[in-house]
Parts: structure tokens; C-alpha cells; sequence
């Protein structure tokens, strides 16, 4: 039986994507079969960060409509046996996505992956309610900044009172705290929350914590999950994040300002 993730926040533009592309890839490269499924419906990217656009035929509404089945909406993913993913359609709305349609298929989904990977659209939306409505975990994702934050907090009443766990009177989702685009330089300036201030306010267990990085971009661009950039601060703390989630102790790294050698204090850098 899969477990299944909803990565999710209140605020756009956080990097709900781009950690959904990295969280399933790092979970696949741990040997989990693993598949990522996009709920933003209408507005679909996680095809283009995982680099399998053109070979989109069939989607999640496809499948739920009964236009397709999974084996012909999934697209395994070019570099790793065990990871596929689901894509959204991006011609219909989000109220495309109904609640037995999407419990069908997460169920089909269940009985083949160890992990699901909801990536959800931001806010409170259908669209949205629906990624976290099945979830056993959520992944929320928010920047060091007061309105992100601010927004992430309702997501966790969200998360406590619109599930099915919730409904049924189970034990809650399983939340985590991924902090994107940090800065310790712009932290120490008090131009950013720092992790401090974002785990008072939110008060979940913080999974990780991901740097302002160009490797994000670049790994965007170039249609392949950060994650995969191992030489990178941001490869490197998702590749941290994934080893914390499946339950290994793991140090975080980039809180802090780095300290420059006597070199880079001469020549900069």
C-alpha cells in the first residue's frame, strides 16, 4: 500500500513543483517505486521540470474520465526505472477533478507504488483540497517571509480539518516544514525570517531547508530535478530532505553565513 505525500502551501511560487520533482526523484533514487502526480490542473509544469513534455498524450483527466487507463497516462521517467509521473491536463478546470474519480485512481495507484506524490496547485481551491484530501503526509512549502508564512498557516487548518484522516476521526496527516530560498546573509540583515521565527509560527517538525540557489533555475530550464544536481547546495539539501523524510538523521546545512577564507576576504567571492 503506497504512502501518499501532498506537497502543498498556501502562497504561489514557492517551489511546490520543483520539490515535488525533487522529493519523487530522490525517493526513487532510494529504490522506492515512486509516482509524481500533478493536481494543478489547467496550469500544468511538472512535465517541464521533469523533462517529459513532448511525450504528454493522455492525463489525469483522461484517466479519470475513463478516456484512458494509467498505463497509458503515466510516462516513466527517462533516467530512473522506478519513478513515473502522472500529468495534468492543461484544457480543462480544475473542477475536472472529482472526489471518487481521484480516490479511484490514487487506489489503482496504491496497489503498484510504494510512494505518490501529490503535487498540489497553491492555495485552498478544488484543485487543491482534492491533493490533500487522501494524503497520509504533507509537505508544506513556504519562503522566509511573512505572507508566505502567513498563508502556510492556514493550509495547516486545512490540513487538520478537510482531510478524509480528519472525517474519519484517524490520526492527522503527518505534516513536515520545507523551507525554500533561504538566505542566512539576508536573515542576518533582517531582510528574512530565519528558520527560528518560521518554526514558532508554524510549529511543525521542519524537514528541510533548501538555499536560494541558481541550480534551481538552471535545473528548470534544463528540464531535470534539482535533486539530481548532486554538486549543488540546493541538490544536496533536497538530497538531505529525502533521507530525513524515510527516517534517517540528517544535519542541516546552509543555515548559516559562510565563512570566507583569508583568500575570498582579499580577492572577494
Amino acid at each position: 500500500m503506497a504512502k501518499i505525500i501532498v506537497v502543498t502551501s498556501g502562497k504561489g511560487g514557492v517551489g511546490k513543483t520543483t520539490t515535488s520533482a525533487a522529493i519523487g526523484t530522490g525517493l526513487a533514487l532510494k529504490g522506492h517505486k515512486t509516482v509524481i502526480v500533478d493536481f494543478d490542473i489547467g496550469l500544468r509544469n511538472l512535465d517541464l521540470i521533469m523533462g517529459c513534455e513532448r511525450r504528454v498524450v493522455y492525463d489525469f483527466v483522461n484517466v479519470i474520465n475513463g478516456e484512458a487507463n494509467l498505463k497509458q497516462a503515466m510516462i516513466k521517467d527517462k533516467r530512473l526505472d522506478n519513478l513515473f509521473i502522472l500529468p495534468a491536463s492543461q484544457t480543462r478546470d480544475k473542477d475536472a477533478l472529482h472526489k471518487e474519480g481521484v480516490e479511484r485512481v490514487l487506489n489503482e495507484l496504491s496497489d503498484e507504488f510504494d510512494f505518490i506524490i501529490c503535487d498540489s496547485p497553491a492555495g485552498i481551491e478544488s484543485g487543491a483540497m482534492m491533493a490533500l484530501y487522501f494524503a497520509d503526509e504533507a509537505i508544506v512549502v513556504t519562503n522566509p517571509e511573512v505572507s508566505s508564512v502567513r498563508d502556510s498557516d492556514r493550509i495547516l487548518g486545512m490540513l487538520s480539518s478537510k482531510s478524509r484522516r480528519a472525517e474519519q476521526g484517524l490520526p492527522g496527516i503527518k505534516e513536515h516544514l520545507l523551507l525554500t530560498r533561504y538566505n542566512p546573509e539576508r536573515v542576518q540583515k533582517g531582510e528574512m525570517l530565519s528558520v527560528d521565527d518560521v518554526n514558532d509560527i508554524l510549529a511543525i517538525k521542519l524537514l528541510g531547508v533548501i538555499p536560494e540557489s541558481q541550480a534551481v533555475l538552471n535545473a528548470s530550464n534544463s528540464g531535470q530535478p534539482v535533486i539530481l544536481d548532486a554538486d549543488s547546495d540546493a541538490g544536496q539539501a533536497y538530497l538531505d530532505t529525502v533521507a530525513r523524510l524515510v527516517g534517517e538523521t540528517v544535519p542541516f546545512r546552509f543555515l548559516n553565513v559562510e565563512k570566507k577564507g583569508l583568500l575570498k576576504r582579499i580577492f572577494g567571492g
